[in-house]
């Protein structure tokens, strides 16, 4: 069994994952808010944990890894967007998530064990803040209920910071209902006109927070082995998530390893819409770039490390994926990945590792290991897809021409002939495979049959 290692952001260093129960190995990792269609840095966090998904499940068996993401369906900005259109929440957020299935899918994501809805554990969540109230980690003010973060000593070692520093840098403007500027909503009141269900404190909806609380507990337990996010998440969702979970369930551990993702820029720029470089991952595949070769482009960077996404690196990913495609098809029906693609995933999901380590395969020709190793990285289904399949042309006459053109070289010494051909066929778009085996000519997506004439 492989040892896998991974960095714990909240104590600074690489540790070996040693599952709580290694029959049921747990992962909780933050999903979206549905409002809108996910952009290409939403996807980051979602390949990311979907790569050490398929991991867990390589090294453990498929029926002993349990993996949550959560939909938040109830929140402000899916209010505002409801308003703004004038359709029900319930329409907008079921649209969302049927696009976010398709457009992850076209990622090569898996399914996770669980997607719970915020909404459908309001009642866990309720239950949760009452408990919080009544131990004294929580208190109601004007209708809300907030947590207390004085009451939590160990508030700010996931992040970094002291309460005084977060107090020091907050820029916004404190509710007089706060008794600490730090204090984080739990509970908030609803008018009639907005969604709202019956509680302790009057007719409400909950804070963002609370939700995964719920939802982890109610899924995974009190203690379980992996929480993921973006590390813009990691103040202050997931601090205040720690907060209020160990405070309503101390004797858990709630996560033992917290894994966070660095951001997505574009061509070297943050992603904005001012700069006109916003993309959802939707608008990239509609310009017809291929979702294996989005997954491609973003395991190429190891996930603790910016990301730059260019139109350069995604030519350079679909010229390798149709180069890898067309070796893994010739592979057998069974077999197993590459040990050393296993191990640079299972240190620290290195996945920069793990594709210089296919590169190595490809150049061996290991056909049925490099199938297998394009499998557990999500990479290749048990087809190859139409996109990737080379143009339906018939090169053997342009085969034996080059290879009688090898042949005397090797005789005479004199290679120019040979030069010039692999010239031409490079600059038709034809990849060119000499071995000791003989040679192939590949028609690339770029072929060019009149320059290919045209040059030789």
């Amino acid at each position: 069994m492989a040892d896998i290692r991974l960095w714990n952001t909240k104590t600074r260093r690489k540790e070996r994952l040693d599952p709580i129960d290694s029959g049921n190995v747990r992962m909780y990792v933050c999903g979206p808010t549905v409002y809108d269609r996910a952009h290409m840095g939403n996807a980051r966090p979602v390949i990311v944990f979907d790569t050490l998904f398929r991991l867990l499940r390589h090294v453990y068996g498929a029926d002993h890894v349990t993996y949550v993401r959560n939909f938040t369906d109830v929140d402000d900005k899916i209010i505002r967007r409801a308003e703004e259109s004038g359709r029900p929440i319930g329409a907008i957020t079921e649209e969302t998530i049927r696009w976010y299935h398709e457009d992850m899918g076209a990622l090569g994501v898996l399914t996770p064990t669980h997607e719970p809805r915020a909404t459908a554990f309001i009642g866990e969540m309720i239950a949760m803040i009452a408990g919080l109230v009544a131990d004294g980690f929580a208190y109601e003010a004007e209708g809300h209920v907030l947590f207390a973060v004085e009451k939590y000593a160990e508030y700010g070692a996931l992040s970094g910071r002291s309460v005084e520093d977060m107090i020091a840098g907050a820029r916004v403007e404190v509710a007089p209902y706060k008794r600490n500027p730090m204090d984080f909503v739990l509970w908030k009141p609803s008018t009639d006109d907005l969604p709202g269900w019956d509680s302790p404190w009057g007719r409400g909806r909950p804070g963002w927070h609370i939700e995964c609380s719920a939802m982890s507990l109610a899924l995974l337990g009190e203690s379980f082995d992996i929480h993921g996010g973006g590390n813009d998440l990691m103040f202050p969702h997931h601090e205040n998530e720690i907060a209020q979970s160990r405070c309503a369930h101390p004797e858990g551990e709630f996560a033992r390893i917290w894994m966070h993702n660095e951001m997505l820029q574009v061509e070297g720029k943050k992603m904005s819409k001012s700069l006109g470089n916003f993309f959802t991952v939707h608008d990239v595949l509609e310009q017809g770039v291929p979702g294996e070769v989005i997954r491609f482009v973003y395991l190429s960077t190891h996930y603790r490390k910016p990301m730059d996404w260019t139109a350069e690196k995604a030519r350079q990913a679909e010229k390798t994926l149709r180069k890898w495609y067309a070796q893994a098809a010739q592979g057998a029906a069974e077999g197993k990945p590459y040990v050393g693609v296993v191990n640079a995933l299972s240190d620290d999901l290195n996945t920069a590792k793990a594709i210089a380590e296919c590169h190595q395969l490809s150049l061996a020709d290991d056909v049925s290991t490099l199938r297998y190793t394009l499998q557990l990285l999500g990479l290749m289904e048990d087809e190859v897809p139409e996109w990737a399949k080379s143009p339906d042309v018939d090169l053997s006459e342009h085969e034996a021409r080059l290879a009688a053109a090898r042949a005397a070289a090797m005789e005479n010494k004199d290679f120019s002939e040979v030069d010039r051909l692999k010239a031409a066929y490079l600059a038709a778009g034809v990849e060119v495979r000499m071995s000791k085996g003989g040679v192939e000519l590949v028609p690339g997506d770029d072929f060019d049959a009149a320059k290919l004439e045209a040059s030789i």
